[in-house]
């Protein structure tokens, strides 16, 4: 969604309405986003109303920021140029926050076939034999 709302504030920023640009971003992106960007500039371009039209574009995972600052700015004409730029930046953020949680995530996963190798071989070739002398001896025998 992050490149969607760049796109958008882009075309916004260039003077294309809430349609325009969504028709704009549609033709450049694949995927369900650019799917629901045709639908939406396609009833937009019929007579939809954009407080009907644009909450179908908020369905999608993480964009009813985009939708709400579009349909503001469909209805009212309110340049949605900053608002926009603001939802793909935090969109963005988000995504990086999503990253790094996942990089650490695949850390600890990492670690655990080490320690599923190194924590036996240590076991037998370092504590069992201090273990064996020890036995061995407070038992008497060396």
């Amino acid at each position: 969604m992050a490149p969607a709302g760049d796109l958008l504030a882009a075309c916004l920023a260039a003077g294309a309405g809430p349609r325009e640009a969504a028709e704009a971003v549609a033709r450049s992106l694949d995927g369900p986003v650019a799917d629901r960007l045709r639908q939406v500039a396609a009833e937009l371009r019929l007579g939809g109303e954009p407080a009907a039209v644009w909450p179908r574009l908020a369905e999608l995972p993480g964009a009813e920021g985009l939708a709400r600052c579009m349909e503001r700015a469909g209805i009212s004409g309110v340049p949605a140029v900053e608002s926009a730029s603001r939802t793909a930046a935090a969109l963005r953020a988000e995504q990086a926050r999503a990253v790094v949680a996942r990089g650490r995530r695949a850390g600890v996963l990492v670690t655990m076939p080490l320690s599923a190798c190194f924590l036996p071989a240590f076991l037998a070739l370092g504590v069992a034999p201090v273990l064996i002398g020890l036995a061995s001896g407070l038992l008497g025998r060396n």
